[in-house]
């Protein structure tokens, strides 16, 4: 009997220190929130104010000086980094373009794993904020101390709201930057064709020889 009780006030000292680090989170969420709502709008603003010209010029705008002007930032800084590679002494080959696009990707997807991380764990907190309390009330309630139970059911169903509504939140921003992500990707595999599949009128890439980076500019991977 001693053990179970030991055990029993062992596993509750545990949940009642996890209250305060557990709100401390959820205050922290709220402040991330708000400022991923600005990160949000500032990025939309910047994309709706983007001249669109693809659908006229096509692939030829990534050989615009400007390109940037026709595009998100993330999709010229690759463009940039692209065409730097392509220009360096001695070309580039099939395998470094490829890798240039894999790992551009990866970042890219990587950025949305805080949100989809956040998708859970606020539910989880708010979860966790509710049932402390709950527990703690329903003590005060068997000894009669209704004021001690009011307080602490109010902390149980506000943690419950604000776990909710930034679950919500970060499931809205991942939707939505997911969806722009996915856009910027196309437009970097079209960039990505088109400049390491342009002649040296364009650009001048790979050997002397050929113009053209092994693997690049053919259906057989052999210069054309």
């Amino acid at each position: 009997m001693q053990t179970a009780a030991l055990i029993k006030s062992y596993i509750y000292v545990i949940s009642s220190s996890l209250l305060y680090p557990v709100l401390v989170l959820l205050a922290f969420l709220t402040f991330w929130i708000v400022v991923c709502a600005g990160s949000l709008f500032s990025e939309w603003v910047g994309r709706h104010r983007i001249v669109n010209r693809f659908d006229v010029d096509g692939p030829d705008l990534f050989f615009e000086p400007d390109h940037a002007r026709y595009t998100t930032h993330r999709v010229s800084r690759y463009v940039s980094r692209l065409k730097g590679l392509l220009e360096k002494s001695g070309g580039a080959s099939s395998l470094e373009v490829e890798r240039l696009l894999q790992e551009t990707t990866r970042q890219l997807f990587l950025s949305l794993d805080v949100f989809r991380l956040v998708v859970r764990v606020g539910p989880g907190l708010g979860l966790i904020g509710t049932l402390i309390p709950m527990g703690t009330g329903l003590a005060a309630l068997g000894q009669g101390d209704l004021s001690m139970l009011s307080s602490e059911l109010v902390i149980a169903f506000t943690t419950t709201v604000v776990g909710l509504a930034v679950g919500l939140c970060a499931y809205f921003f991942l939707v939505v930057k997911n969806r722009w992500a996915d856009e910027d990707l196309l437009n970097m595999e079209v960039a990505t064709e088109a400049l390491a599949g342009a002649p040296k009128s364009h650009l001048v890439i790979g050997s002397p020889e050929h113009g053209l980076p092994e693997g690049l500019g053919s259906p057989s991977g052999e210069a054309a």
